[in-house]
């Protein structure tokens, strides 16, 4: 069939098995050539295309809700609910999103970029149908290293004692974004191994349901049942949460899946269903994935799955550094790397490969990690966790209780700040300024180039008075030529780059860059700029920033920020404080949610692009 004529999953309830099978390796298809045009998460998707159409076969969606943890992997789902012929817009700009999307279709239940929020949703949605008298079923599809996220653990804790009724997928492809790690995923591995675990329960349950009545009979029963759970798989982690476990199930079988769902149906309790998939199947360049390349890239050519890739000027942020920090490592065993399950997104494996026992990836695990690396800061370690700004987010309360209120030694390598791209609303880094600067211990900066960051982290590895973060975009450097010797740069001092009595242009980060462009046209025009990388976030120059009040030069502040809590902001509370009259434009994102599609594209949209900025400088002086 032509997959782009799909409109709903309801033709799926009259297909066979074989007419199941022929469907899959049809939208396998698909997605491998269209996502060889647009990129994606093509390793994730192409591990559940079996598992997503027995979902939807059995169930009946929109009335049973299928929750999608993270939500990377529902390419499928969306095909089957009528979206396929827009999937040339892929995490393209007003195109389709990477992930689930409330106003993209009633199908749609739940979104989520982040990991380990399914379950509680979940939780809500059955809540909310058993006091409201409702009868559809709750379906969550959550991966097993979202497990490692202890937001998951708790909502099983709850789910199992409330013994609250719905189906839970449990998505075992051995892999998330990196190797999977920890207790979770060995527990997992275990019960894989163990394939006679059901039949030996079922056999032992037969013989119960046989025995004669009596309840010291039946408790010894059930205390047989127990150690012969507990001797063939250790631990029986779900059923001793009180959630019945049913698995391990061959994913990419229609007959076991559809076996399992049925069984999950009549019981009246949580379940949980192992499903063992296998991510990139069908497309051997993913299948032979196991660093996590094919977890979401750009696109790729279709016959060797070799990526396309531009020319870029320099070396990527992310690997800069985190070379420049293991360079530290290698002469102090002090200094130790701390990642949440993003070793390879956050250029770390050739620090994990050269020293094991300085690097640790704790799994999807964001606040662990943060407290982990004030205990290794309090026991005089010198901590450096790489975490994008987006799953910083999740720490917050970690940062501020564990690590700042303690005044601790750790060094914060904040990922993908600013604009992201394809991934989207969920995954801007345009939050982190907002509440980091707030911390009465924090010091928050951003380098506009490859050198300026160099000398960063070498201020951050001398810098003994607390915690300390750099910020650092997505992709690229700017390709600066690198200078031989380190400097240690001045706490909360900025950077003139050039002197104008027109006005004065203020940015950090990649965007000095932009203002630097601006300025030069400007000058073409008869307008001298001052141009100013504000590079400390936090604490600001207040030397400079009297100079500029006392000047009362007009103040243009451009950044890759949320307006409120960013720097124009300070900027301009600092100027009214000290009773200052400069007139003061700040540019930057203004009270929205900005979505997915190219970074440009979204800069020229919201007024950050060099021609926006030149013209809102121009009316600015007017």
């Amino acid at each position: 069939m032509d997959i782009r004529t799909i409109q709903d999953p309801s033709f799926l309830k009259s297909l066979s098995v074989q007419q199941l099978e022929s469907l899959s390796q049809n939208i396998r298809q698909f997605l491998i050539e269209t996502c060889a045009v647009t990129g994606g998460h093509i390793g994730a998707n192409l591990g559940v295309v079996e598992l997503t159409i027995a979902l939807h076969k059995h169930y009946n969606s929109p009335k049973d809700k299928i929750i999608w943890d993270v939500g990377h992997q529902s390419y499928t789902h969306k095909i089957l609910t009528g979206r396929a012929n827009q999937f040339d817009t892929l995490r393209q700009y007003k195109g389709l999103c990477g992930f689930p999307k409330l106003k993209e279709s009633e199908h749609d239940v739940w979104e989520a970029g982040h990991s380990s929020t399914s379950l509680s949703a979940a939780m809500g949605m059955a809540k909310a149908r058993d006091i409201l008298g409702q009868n559809n079923q709750i379906v969550p599809v959550i991966g097993d290293g979202a497990l490692t996220g202890g937001m998951a653990l708790e909502a099983l804790n709850n789910i199992g004692h409330d013994r609250t009724n719905m189906t839970i997928i449990l998505n075992d492809n051995e892999m998330s974004i990196a190797p999977n790690v920890g207790a979770m995923h060995n527990m997992l591995g275990r019960i894989r191994m163990n394939q006679g675990y059901n039949k030996l329960k079922g056999d032992a349950e037969t013989v119960l349901s046989r025995l004669p009545g009596g309840s010291r009979i039946r408790e010894s029963a059930d205390r047989i049942k127990d150690s012969l759970k507990y001797l063939v798989v250790d631990g029986v982690f779900f059923e001793e949460l009180g959630i019945r476990y049913i698995g391990p199930v061959d994913g990419h079988n229609f007959e076991e899946l559809e076996n399992a769902l049925k069984t999950a149906d009549l019981i009246n309790k949580p379940v949980v269903i192992h499903v063992v998939t296998k991510k990139g199947k069908g497309y051997h360049p993913a299948e032979n994935d196991k660093i996590g390349t094919w977890h979401g890239l750009g696109p790729y050519k279709l016959d060797t799955g070799e990526q396309i890739k531009g020319q870029p000027k320099g070396v990527a942020w992310s690997q800069l550094m985190s070379d420049e920090v293991l360079s530290y490592a290698r002469n102090d065993k002090r200094v130790v790397a701390i990642t949440p399950a993003m070793p390879v997104g956050s250029k770390l494996t050739k620090f994990q490969a050269e020293l094991p026992e300085q690097f640790f990836d704790v799994g999807i695990a964001e606040q662990h990690a943060v407290t982990m690396a004030a205990g290794l800061a309090i026991e005089g370690m010198k901590p450096y966790v790489a975490i994008y700004s987006t799953f910083l987010q999740r720490a917050y309360d970690q940062v501020l209780h564990d690590v700042d209120r303690q005044n601790l030694n750790v060094i914060f390598g904040i990922d993908r700040a600013g604009l992201v791209g394809a991934d989207g609303e969920t995954h801007q880094g345009i939050y982190d300024i907002g509440f980091l600067t707030q911390f009465p211990n924090m010091i928050v900066m951003m380098p506009k180039d490859e050198n300026e960051a160099k000398d960063m982290v070498y201020t951050a590895m001398h810098y003994e008075r607390g915690p300390i973060a750099i910020r650092y975009p997505r992709g690229n450097g700017l390709g600066v030529e690198i200078a031989p010797q380190r400097q240690q740069l001045p706490i909360g001092r900025w950077e003139r780059l050039s002197n104008g009595e027109d006005v004065a242009l203020v940015a950090y980060g990649p965007t000095v860059a932009t203002i630097q462009q601006v300025a030069k046209s400007l000058t073409e025009q008869g307008i001298n700029a001052t141009v100013i990388n504000a590079r400390y976030l936090k604490p600001m120059d207040d030397l400079m920033l009297h100079e500029l009040g006392a000047s009362e030069i007009p103040i243009v502040t451009v950044e890759e920020n949320m307006l409120n809590g960013g720097l124009g902001a300070q900027i301009g509370n600092f100027i009214t404080d000290n009773n200052y009259h400069n007139k003061i434009k700040r540019l930057g994102i203004d009270d929205i949610y900005i979505e997915h599609g190219d970074v440009e594209h979204i800069l020229a949209d919201i007024g950050l692009d060099a021609a926006s900025i030149e013209q809102t400088v121009k009316q600015h002086l007017q």
